[in-house]
C-alpha cells in the first residue's frame, strides 16, 4: 500500500469525513479516534502517505500534531473561493505549507464554483482561480492536479476526462504560468512528495 484515505465523508473506525454541505464549514464532528491515530503512527512508519481529503477539520488538526510526514490533500480545493465543507480553510492551507506538503486540486465543478452548481459548462476560469488562490497560499512547489475523475463528480465540459488535460494546460499558459510551473503543476511536485513519504 502506498497511500490511504483515512475516511470518505462518512465516520468510520478512524475519523470523522466531511459530509458533503454546502456551504458548510470543515468544522463537523469529533476528531481522530484512538485507532485513527494509531493509524497514522503506523502509515509514518511504514512510509504510507496519508491523504486528508474528505476528513473533518478536528481530525486534519490531529494529523498534523501526531504525522512526521508532508501533509497532503489529493483532491480538494479552497474554502474561501468555494464554501463546501469539502474544501480546506486559509489556516489549513497554511499548516500543509509549513509541513512542506501540497495539495491537488479537485476538478469537481461543485466544489469549485462558488455557487457549488452542477455545472458542466463551467469555465475553465473558475479551475484557474482556484489554482491561483493555492499557489499563492501554498507556492507553486505545494499545488499539483488532483482530479478525482472517477469520483463520479461533474467535470467541466471543455475537459470532460484525462484526455482535456491540454486544454487545462493551454488556458494556464494563455494565464501566464510557464514551463517550469506546468511541469510542477502536472507531475513534479507529486513526485516530490511521494519521495519525501513513500519507503521501499
Amino acid at each position: 500500500m502506498r497511500s490511504l484515505g483515512l475516511v470518505w465523508s462518512r465516520p468510520n473506525a478512524f475519523g470523522y469525513g466531511v459530509p458533503f454541505r454546502f456551504p458548510h464549514t470543515p468544522d463537523v464532528g469529533p476528531g481522530l479516534t484512538p485507532a485513527g491515530k494509531e493509524l497514522v503512527k503506523a502509515c509514518n512508519r511504514l512510509g504510507i502517505m496519508l491523504d486528508l481529503s474528505h476528513l473533518n477539520e478536528q481530525g486534519f488538526w490531529d494529523v498534523e500534531r501526531l504525522s512526521q510526514a508532508p501533509l497532503v490533500a489529493t483532491h480538494t480545493a479552497a474554502h474561501a473561493l468555494c464554501p463546501s465543507a469539502r474544501n480546506l480553510t486559509d489556516r489549513q492551507l497554511d499548516a500543509i505549507r509549513a509541513s512542506d506538503g501540497m495539495v491537488g486540486l479537485n476538478f469537481d465543478v461543485a466544489d469549485l464554483r462558488a455557487d457549488a452548481h452542477m455545472d458542466p459548462n463551467t469555465p475553465l476560469s473558475v479551475m484557474i482561480q482556484h489554482i491561483d488562490y493555492l499557489v499563492e497560499r501554498l507556492g507553486i512547489d505545494g499545488v499539483g492536479f488532483g482530479s478525482d475523475f472517477d469520483g463520479g463528480i461533474t467535470v467541466a465540459q471543455e475537459i470532460q476526462d484525462v484526455s482535456g488535460l491540454p486544454r487545462l494546460l493551454a488556458a494556464l499558459r494563455a494565464h501566464g504560468y510557464d514551463e517550469s510551473a506546468l511541469r510542477k503543476l502536472t507531475h513534479q511536485n507529486w513526485l516530490r512528495i511521494l519521495n519525501q513519504t513513500w519507503r521501499s
